[in-house]
């Protein structure tokens, strides 16, 4: 009779049978629309890692149920991939990587070459996963002939801090501009400081991608000869998108003096002067908050000035009531711009404002704050969120500050020790908070 009775449990085509798809199908829009929040919330400035993790827990939870869901779940989010949107790759692309079925894969892997902004959920969602279940993936993207696929594994390196070995100096000599590109960039994030001779021989290179990550990276890795130092200036003052991050890096490695002499060249030129603004947070001189309060006052540099004078001080404007209502002048959606979309066609466009997140400051009772509190800074000394820049103190700040405070705090312990990786401020938040040693919030 034991031998006849029906074994406790369900097959798996009795338990696809049972799947309610309409709770699926909520689960697949919950974990895209969630992780374009968090993909937008680890750059901006009112995000600390604790609410990156509790983002994270959410986004987890409904992956999760599209994983229990079984074919369900990997159908509807195949269907989710047809709108091309970065948060629905996102879901495929963690479904596909963490099972065995390559057609899953390469299907995302080809949806990923669609569009340019496509390819960085597939290198979030690798790095989503755990570092064992990543690498076998990573290392066969790194032999591909595909170069985009080339890129993504290379990325998937570093987002898991790990060294892809002798395949990245390859790919530093790589036929396809994007994969030196990126390959240099990540001897920078590695602290690959081996390999800055190979990095040195590219910051002559005429593609500018090329150039400037290979300058941000032979910086990064100790290199502050007059010449390089020259070169990354000079990205930084063209402005463009490595200008930012150009302009972090000169600013952090210059002399202090001789710092502040270059700000106060970018500040003089309209059209670089919010960076110049924010060259003063990077620098950290106290020195330089006066000039902070007058540009408070001014509407189209005051929250960058808020920004600068709160990663100097550690002074929290919202929290510490030192905020204004927003002028009624302001636009807080973003900046509206003609957009020429063709021959016949002009289209307003909506472009991201990168303040839209900060406080006003309240230029008054920040003047007052200051005035209690000045005594408490010495001038030459340069500081991030009210402490003196030491290993010890940047840790505190990657434990407890905001995301961008964070950004900063992660390049100035990589500036400290170029051998080591830097601190990937963007990954999951309680692999990061483990790193940290930080076991509960």
């Amino acid at each position: 009779m034991a031998a006849l009775q029906k074994p406790i449990g369900f097959s798996p085509q009795e338990i696809s049978s049972m799947v309610n798809e309409i709770v699926v199908r909520q689960h697949a829009e919950n974990a895209a629309f969630l992780w374009t929040q968090r993909d937008r919330a680890i750059a901006e400035p009112h995000y600390r890692l604790k609410d990156i993790a509790r983002l994270d827990e959410r986004v987890e939870a409904n992956v999760d149920g599209l994983r229990v869901a079984g074919e369900v779940g990997w159908k509807l989010c195949e269907e989710g991939l047809e709108q091309q949107g970065p948060g629905e790759v996102f879901a495929a692309a963690v479904l596909a990587f963490a099972g065995t079925n390559p057609t899953r894969i390469e299907k995302v892997l080809d949806m990923s070459q669609a569009a340019p902004r496509l390819h960085r959920p597939v290198v979030a969602a690798l790095g989503w996963l755990d570092a064992d279940q990543s690498k076998p993936h990573l290392a066969g993207l790194l032999t591909s002939e595909n170069p985009l696929k080339r890129q993504i594994g290379i990325a998937g390196f570093t987002v898991h801090c790990l060294d892809p070995g002798a395949v990245l100096t390859k790919a530093i000599s790589d036929t396809d501009p994007g994969v030196r590109g990126r390959a240099l960039k990540a001897v920078g994030e590695l602290g690959r400081v081996d390999l800055l001779s190979h990095v040195r021989r590219a910051t002559v290179e005429e593609d500018l991608r090329i150039r400037s990550r290979a300058l941000w990276s032979a910086v990064r890795l100790g290199d502050r000869t007059p010449e390089l130092m020259r070169r990354l200036r000079a990205v930084a003052e063209s402005g463009g998108e490595f200008a930012e991050s150009a302009c972090a890096l000169v600013l952090r490695c210059l002399p202090l003096e001789e710092a502040k002499n270059w700000r106060r060249q970018l500040r003089d030129d309209p059209q670089r002067l919010r960076l110049a603004v924010k060259g003063i947070g990077m620098i950290g001189d106290p020195e330089l908050v006066p000039e902070l309060l007058v540009l408070m006052e001014k509407k189209e540099t005051s929250r960058s000035a808020g920004e600068s004078f709160s990663l100097i001080t550690g002074a929290d404007l919202a929290y510490q009531d030192l905020e204004r209502d927003e002028p009624q002048e302001a636009v807080s959606l973003g900046e509206a711009k003609l957009s020429d979309q063709g021959d016949d066609e002009l289209e307003l466009e909506i472009v991201d404002d990168p303040d839209a997140n900060l406080p006003w400051p309240h230029p008054e009772l920040v003047n007052k704050w200051w005035r209690q509190h000045q005594g408490d800074y010495r001038a030459g000394v340069r500081y991030l969120c009210g402490k003196e820049i030491t290993s010890s103190n940047l840790t505190e700040v990657l434990k407890a500050g905001y995301q961008r405070q964070r950004v900063a705090a992660a390049l100035e312990l990589a500036l400290k020790e170029p051998r080591l990786p830097l601190f990937e401020v963007r990954g999951r938040g309680q692999r990061q908070q483990k790193s940290l040693g930080l076991w509960s919030w």
